[in-house]
């Protein structure tokens, strides 16, 4: 909901302050996708819920910069607002420098939280706005928002070394090694939280739809320090962690130990990953800085390559998913069959429900995209109990959903025909199932990137002329982030190389506007494929175990492999999930799915 109200009394504080614009951006100190319902200001003030989205509030006018998955979602949350929508990478935007400075161009103050922005966005933005000057200021919405959420800090778990493979003492001893600095004193800075996790072998429920503790940490030559909710972690939990070289901090405070390090140890960190204000906490006179040494950063880029037990852990992860999916479409072709009625939100439910029978399941890994018809077209589009709408006939329906297993996270989206489908419906569906099948059998030398691949799967979208604006594969982590970095198959250049034992997502998709939308989603692992004297040569393993719909495939518009690739996956799918489903589901798998 807008809150007029809100934002006046924001300008008011404004005006005292001698400020004339305020950039409120999404993140939280730690910078993950999501956060706390205590960081949700942008959400707040301006009722715009999608994920991503910077608002800007000048004592003129206010606008929000979002992406293309939320275009449509903005725009209807937006209506009725003084809140300008800017379309993200669209001919015509401005950037948010361009915008303010067109209503000041003499130049004013801008206010940014300096524990909400990256020390890197901060220097591009004191040059971008000039003549206008960057003021850093606290946060100041307590006394704003009546009612403000506190910080949660619930249990810590600890992940034994069977589910995650490594302990930390390892995992410490690798980080030191690959810094090349361990002949001197040198304080590693880490504000992700899922790096810390992994780091720590440490999971937990602080923040919605992620297994996280909200937490720090600083790796030194000597030990990894953890800052958490020292209450929050039990007895049995701190004793595993401190046998593993593990100390203890309070979760705030953070930035005042940062400020305590001595100016002759090394300060390790990454711009783009630690906030203005822990940056001003450890530039004392004096101090000796030096940028991550691996590309996208030491803990993110060995949390990304799966070891054994993690990669076991994935397949036993999509084994689980894979029967509750087969439970869930036969729930729906049960209620088309028999004539009963279905909406969104009681199929996404369904999924909870078929996932929680098996004892280790943890969780949805993300709100359930459940979409029919036209709201198949907004990429990010959730249902909830009170705005759902019924599954009626003659278009496709889009889920796209993932869970947290104690062994792996999963991530899938099908797409399904409900009725009759139109010559250019079912077109559509079979190119964007063509370019997801393309680039699961890819084959590529060492030191590809993913945007190098990223054309096989809009490839045949493109000779079409139809595209989709997101990235085609996105990282995930294991019992961690579904969205992970730092290897991506996207257009924009990354300059991170696939490697083996990578795992992500292959989800070509198409949106029709008031129509339709269709996304087909896998997850792959990167492995080895072939060694010979041209190169070595890597190529991609399909995790996902859910059946593709077939019935709506335009099967001239695939070759003879592609075709092949189809049949033999729902095949397998059959082969490797009906042992575990009861008599009358596995029946109903070999006839709609072979």
């Amino acid at each position: 909901m807008y809150r007029t109200d809100a934002i006046n009394a924001l300008r008011k504080r404004m005006e005292q302050m001698g400020v004339s614009a305020i950039i409120i951006p999404t993140n939280d100190p730690h910078f993950g996708e999501y956060t706390q319902n205590r960081y949700k200001v942008r959400e707040w003030l301006s009722g715009f819920t999608g994920s991503a989205g910077t608002l800007v509030i000048t004592l003129k006018s206010a606008a929000l910069w979002t992406d293309s998955r939320y275009f449509v979602q903005a725009a209807s949350q937006l209506q009725g607002t003084h809140i300008k929508l800017m379309r993200l990478k669209m001919e015509g935007t401005p950037t948010i420098a361009e915008w303010i400075l067109g209503q000041y161009p003499e130049g004013e103050m801008v206010a940014i939280d300096s524990s909400l922005f990256p020390y890197s966005e901060y220097e591009g933005l004191r040059k971008e706005l000039a003549p206008c000057t960057v003021a850093l200021i606290e946060d100041i919405f307590d006394s704003l928002w009546e009612g403000r959420p506190q910080l949660v800090f619930n249990p810590v778990q600890y992940m034994d070394v069977q589910y995650a493979g490594e302990s930390p003492k390892s995992k410490h001893q690798r980080v030191v090694d690959a810094l090349g600095v361990k002949d001197e004193r040198f304080a590693y800075i880490i504000s992700m939280c899922d790096d810390v996790a992994w780091l720590c072998n440490i999971r937990g429920t602080d923040i919605e739809y992620n297994p996280l503790v909200q937490s720090y940490a600083i790796v030194t030559n000597t030990a990894t320090h953890l800052f958490a909710n020292l209450s929050s972690i039990s007895d049995e939990v701190r004793d595993k962690l401190l046998s593993e070289g593990v100390e203890l901090h309070p979760y705030d405070s953070f930035t005042r130990i940062l400020g305590e390090i001595p100016a002759g140890t090394l300060r390790i960190c990454q711009k783009s990953k630690i906030t203005v204000r822990d940056w001003k906490a450890l530039d004392i006179p004096g101090a000796r800085f030096m940028d991550d040494p691996v590309l996208g950063g030491t803990v993110n880029h060995f949390k990304a390559i799966k070891n054994n037990w993690e990669k076991a852990g994935f397949e036993k992860a999509f084994l689980a998913d894979g029967v509750a999916w087969c439970k869930v479409l036969k729930y729906i072709d049960d209620a088309i069959v028999t004539g009963g009625q279905l909406d969104e939100y009681t199929i996404g439910e369904k999924f909870a429900q078929f996932r929680g029978e098996d004892e280790n399941y943890r969780g949805e890994s993300f709100e359930p995209i459940v979409a029919f018809g036209p709201a198949g077209a907004l990429p990010h589009y959730s249902a909830t109990a009170e705005n759902s709408q019924i599954v009626g006939k003659n278009n496709f329906l889009l889920m796209d959903t993932g869970a947290h297993y104690v062994f792996g996270t999963t991530d899938t989206t099908r797409t399904i025909p409900i009725g009759e489908l139109t010559p250019q419906q079912r077109r559509h569906y079979t190119l964007v199932l063509k370019g997801m099948v393309r680039l699961s059998m890819a084959k590529f030398p060492k030191n590809t990137r993913g945007s190098q691949l990223d054309i096989l799967a809009r490839g045949p979208l493109f000779n079409d002329g139809v595209m989709y604006f997101h990235g085609t594969g996105h990282g995930i982590g294991h019992y961690l982030c579904v969205h992970e970095g730092p290897q991506s198959v996207r257009m924009e250049e990354n300059p991170v190389t696939l490697e083996p034992g990578m795992v992500l997502s292959n989800e070509p998709a198409v949106y029709i506007e008031g129509e339709y939308g269709i996304r087909t989603e896998n997850v792959l692992l990167v492995e080895q494929w072939k060694f010979n004297k041209m190169n070595e040569f890597y190529g991609f393993r399909t995790y996902t175990l859910v059946p593709i719909a077939t019935s709506c495939v335009e099967w001239d518009l695939l070759d003879s492999q592609e075709a092949e690739w189809v049949k033999e996956y729902n095949r397998r799918v059959y082969e490797t999930i009906a042992p575990l489903l009861d008599k009358e589901t596995a029946q109903w798998l070999s006839e709609k799915y072979l």
